[in-house]
């Protein structure tokens, strides 16, 4: 079994639960609600699940949506601070076993900054998690330079996770089976990121790094199209210093989170490149057995294989 690191693994805080029951919406009512109790494990039963999966370091992210779901800025950004210490304490007590990605409040971009450096410098995390849009808000916006300004000077990853949009799309209508982790999170998460691509955030700042879940939320498929539509698209004064292509080459990872299937990984590796795809299980929501023993048996070169489950996180992560 080969060693691995797993980074799209979930936790749950007192005082966060009625954020998370906002997502009530997309799952069916007799199974929403039953991950809280392994939410919020940090030993036996967590330690076990990923001992099983060959898992060495786990770095854990509040359940979302967290306090992307608060319309008060102060109280997003005091309780962003709250879960993070929270998180800091479990990471310090598990002799190695966790990481962390923080928990940020944009709803105020220049103290989500502030926040980010304070748990990379001195709570020992390695990026932060954000759960799409913030009333209606992405990080494209120019509000959120600041926020991108300090990740990329600090190295610090963001990972970008589904959460519903500010409003229900027509598409959607009549078909709630779509609207959420069959269909609309991949759409949303998979568009707030090319909206990130092609507002020029990684022309502004080349040494910011974005992760994307779910083996890129599809988005690998269509690099080639993304270059030839981009040509012809109605793109007024938008302008790009590279191929749309070359970014996910350079700034952008993808994990397996949430999809354990050969194709779209090998589509992944082929079109991003090796280095650029890394291992997750989705805990609780995916079986740590069956991403570990897909990811072991997976159509890979054992160089791919090291750098996929373990060697990926390491570097980009500093673990």
């Amino acid at each position: 079994m080969t060693p691995k690191i797993a980074l799209e693994e979930h936790f749950m805080a007192p005082g966060f639960e009625d954020y998370f029951a906002k997502t009530a919406i997309n799952i069916s009512p007799n199974l929403f609600g039953k991950a809280l109790e392994a939410l919020a494990d940090f030993g036996e039963r967590r330690l076990a699940a990923m001992d099983a999966a060959g898992v060495k370091t786990a770095v854990l992210s509040l359940s979302g949506p967290g306090v992307q779901a608060e319309p008060r800025s102060e109280v997003a950004t005091r309780k962003a601070r709250e879960v993070n210490d929270f998180l800091a304490e479990k990471i310090a007590a598990s002799a190695g076993r966790y990481g962390g990605f923080a928990h940020l409040a944009v709803q105020d971009p220049a103290a989500a900054a502030d926040e980010l450096e304070r748990c990379i410098r001195d709570l020992g995390m390695q990026g932060a998690m954000i759960n799409g849009s913030t009333n209606g808000s992405y990080l494209d916006d120019d509000r959120y330079s600041v926020l991108w300004e300090r990740a990329a000077d600090l190295g610090a990853p963001i990972y970008i996770h589904p959460n519903n949009p500010a409003d229900v799309p027509y598409m959607y209508a009549g078909h709630p089976e779509l609207y959420g982790p069959v269909w609309s999170w991949t759409v949303e998460t998979g568009n707030h990121a090319l909206r990130l691509l092609f507002g020029g955030v990684f022309d502004r700042y080349p040494n910011a790094r974005l992760i994307l879940g779910h083996m890129g939320e599809t988005l690998p498929y269509q690099l080639w199209r993304f270059d030839s539509r981009w040509e012809i698209s109605n793109r007024g004064d938008m302008r790009l210093e590279m191929k749309p292509s070359e970014y996910f080459k350079r700034n952008i990872w993808v994990t397996s989170a949430g999809v354990c299937s050969d194709e779209p990984l090998r589509c992944a590796i082929d079109a991003m490149g090796a280095d650029r795809v890394m291992f997750s299980m989705d805990w609780p929501f995916e079986r740590p057995e069956e991403a570990a023993g897909w990811i072991d048996k997976a159509p890979l070169s054992a160089a791919e294989r090291q750098a996929v489950c373990h060697d990926n996180a390491a570097a980009l992560l500093g673990l």
